[in-house]
C-alpha cells in the first residue's frame, strides 16, 4: 500500500476503526499465593457472561470489552471494568498485575476452569492443553488488542487502488500485509511495553534459568531483557510453526496440515504474536475462507503493573499508529523472514538491555537502537504526511529507546531490587485495588450513570 494513496483519505477516516481489549489476570491472596477459590459468583455463569469470564483457570479472570469506535472509549470501558472486577473481589483477594504468575501450588492443585455440561468442550480443550504444555505455563497472562479499520475506509481504499479482485480479497490483503509486517517488527513492541522480568521459584525452571539475579527472598529476576513472557520460555507451540500469510487459502491449508500431523489439536492452538480473526470463531478456518478476515488481534502486550487496569492508553494509541505503519511500509523479499522474526522476538525479550545484543534484518546484523530509530523516524514522517497529531506519543516511544531506564521493564527492575518480586507486586496489587475501590465508591455515592452502565455490563447475564 503506497503512503501517497492514503493522503487522498481524510486523516480522521484513516484513524477511525473498531477497538477492543482482552485482559487476563490471576487472583491471588494477600501473601502472593494463587487464590484457589472458584470464579466469583458475582459475575455469574462464565459461559453466559461475555465480558467478565475466565481464561484457562478458575483463578484466572478474563475481561473482554465490546468493540468501540475509538481507542478512548475502549480504554475507558476497559479501565472501568477492571475497577469493577477489583472492587467485586473478596476482601482477601487481589488481582495479580503481572504476566508471569504469583506463587503457584503443585500442578495438581491449580484449578482448571470448570464448566457446566454445555461447556464440556471448553473444559476438555483446557485439560488437553494442560497435559501438553503443563499447568504452570497456562498461568501466564497478558493483554490482547483487537483492531480493524472501518468498512468505509477499506471501501475507499479499494476504489482508489483499482485493485484487480473482489472487495473481500482486497480486505484480506490489507490485514495479511499488516500481519506479515507486524511479525517482522513486533520485537519493538516487546521492547517498548515488556514488563515481565521476574518469577517466583514455584514457576517454570525453564524460565528461571533465563534469569541472572536472585532477590533477598529467593525469587528470580532478569536484568537483561524486558519480557520473559515473550521469551523462549513463554507460552509457545512445542514446534516452531510458520504458516504462510500470502493468502487466506494458503494460511488455512498450512494450519490444517499442522492439525493433521498432530502439531495442533485445533486452529486456535496456533500461538502467534498476531492473529487473523474471522466472523465466526467457532468455525475459525472455514469462516476465514468463506467470510474473510474480520479483524486482527495483537497478543504481544504484557500486563503493566504500574496502572490499576494493567494497560496504558498511549501504548494503545502507539499500537494503532504502528499497525497503520505496517500497512504502508514496504515489505522485504527476504525468504526466511518468519524464522528471522522469531529470532528477533526472543532476543529482544531476553536480552534487549544488553548493548552487545544484535538483531538480524534480512540476514544482516543491526543494533536494536539503530533499527528502532529507523522505524520511529519513518512513523514521524507518516504522521506528518497523513496529518496525524500524535507526535507526543511517538516522542514517548523514542525516549524509551534512547533511555532504557524509562521502559517498564527497567522500572520494574528497580522495584524488585528494592522490595523483592512478590512484595513489589503485592504492594502494587493492594494499591491498585484500593484505587479501584475508591473510584467505584465515588461513582456509587454520586449516583453516576456510568456506575449503572458499567456494572450492568460487567454483571451481564448473571
Amino acid at each position: 500500500m503506497e503512503l501517497i494513496t492514503l493522503t487522498k483519505i481524510p486523516s480522521n477516516e484513516i484513524l477511525a476503526g473498531l477497538f477492543g481489549i482482552e485482559w487476563e489476570a490471576l487472583r491471588v491472596k494477600s501473601d502472593g499465593k494463587l487464590a484457589l477459590s472458584p470464579h466469583p459468583e458475582v459475575f455469574g455463569d462464565k459461559l453466559k457472561n461475555p465480558v467478565v469470564t475466565t481464561d484457562f483457570s478458575e483463578s484466572q479472570i478474563e475481561i473482554i470489552t465490546p468493540t468501540y469506535n475509538t481507542i478512548e472509549e475502549a480504554f475507558s470501558t476497559f479501565s472501568m471494568l477492571a475497577d469493577i472486577v477489583n472492587f467485586s473481589l473478596r476482601d482477601d483477594e487481589y488481582l495479580w498485575f503481572q504476566s508471569l504468575p504469583a506463587i503457584l501450588p503443585y500442578d495438581s492443585q491449580i484449578p482448571i476452569a470448570q464448566y457446566s455440561e454445555e461447556g464440556q468442550g471448553s473444559q476438555k480443550y483446557r485439560e488437553n492443553l494442560a497435559n501438553k504444555y503443563g499447568l504452570k505455563k497456562q498461568m501466564i497472562s497478558g493483554v490482547h488488542f483487537n483492531f480493524s479499520f472501518t468498512e468505509d475506509f477499506i471501501q475507499k481504499l479499494y476504489e482508489l487502488t483499482g485493485f484487480d479482485g473482489t472487495y473481500q480479497l482486497f480486505k484480506n490483503e490489507i490485514y495479511l500485509k499488516i500481519t506479515r509486517n507486524y511479525l517482522r517488527h513486533c520485537w519493538l513492541i516487546i521492547y517498548l511495553t515488556g514488563c515481565s522480568i521476574g518469577s517466583h521459584e514455584s514457576f517454570s525452571k525453564e524460565c528461571i534459568h533465563l534469569m541472572d539475579e536472585v532477590d533477598a527472598y529467593g525469587n528470580h529476576y532478569s536484568t537483561r531483557g524486558p519480557s520473559l513472557r515473550n521469551s523462549s520460555c513463554g507460552y509457545k507451540n512445542l514446534k516452531r510453526l510458520y504458516p504462510r500469510y500470502t493468502s487466506i487459502d494458503e494460511f488455512v491449508s498450512d494450519v490444517n496440515s499442522f492439525i493433521e500431523r498432530g502439531d495442533l489439536s485445533q486452529a486456535k492452538e496456533l500461538y502467534t504474536q498476531i492473529r487473523l480473526k474471522p466472523k465466526n470463531p467457532a468455525e475459525l478456518l472455514d469462516s476465514l475462507k468463506n467470510d474473510g478476515i474480520k479483524y486482527i488481534e495483537v497478543r504481544t502486550l504484557d500486563i503493566n503493573p504500574f496502572y490499576n487496569c494493567g494497560l496504558v492508553e498511549h501504548d494503545m494509541k502507539f499500537l494503532q499508529l504502528f499497525l497503520i505503519y505496517m500497512l504502508v511500509k514496504s515489505e522485504s523479499d527476504f525468504v526466511c523472514w518468519q524464522k528471522e522474526a522469531f529470532i528477533n522476538e526472543e532476543r529482544v525479550a531476553e536480552s534487549a538491555y544488553d548493548d552487545e545484543m544484535r538483531l538480524v534484518r534480512d540476514g544482516e546484523e543491526i543494533t536494536l537502537k539503530e533499527w528502532a530509530y529507523d522505524i520511529i523516524n519513518e512513523m514521524y514522517g507518516m504522521c506528518e504526511v497523513l496529518g496525524f497529531d500524535e507526535f507526543d506519543t511517538l516522542k514517548l516511544m523514542h525516549d524509551r529507546v534512547l533511555n532504557p531506564d524509562l521502559t517498564y521493564g527497567k522500572r520494574l527492575l528497580k522495584l524488585i531490587r528494592d522490595e523483592g518480586y512478590i512484595n513489589a507486586h503485592m504492594n502494587l496489587a493492594i494499591n491498585n485495588k484500593m484505587t479501584s475501590i475508591a473510584k467505584i465508591r465515588e461513582l456509587e455515592e454520586n449516583e453516576s450513570p456510568e456506575f449503572k452502565k458499567y456494572f450492568s455490563l460487567a454483571l451481564k447475564d448473571k
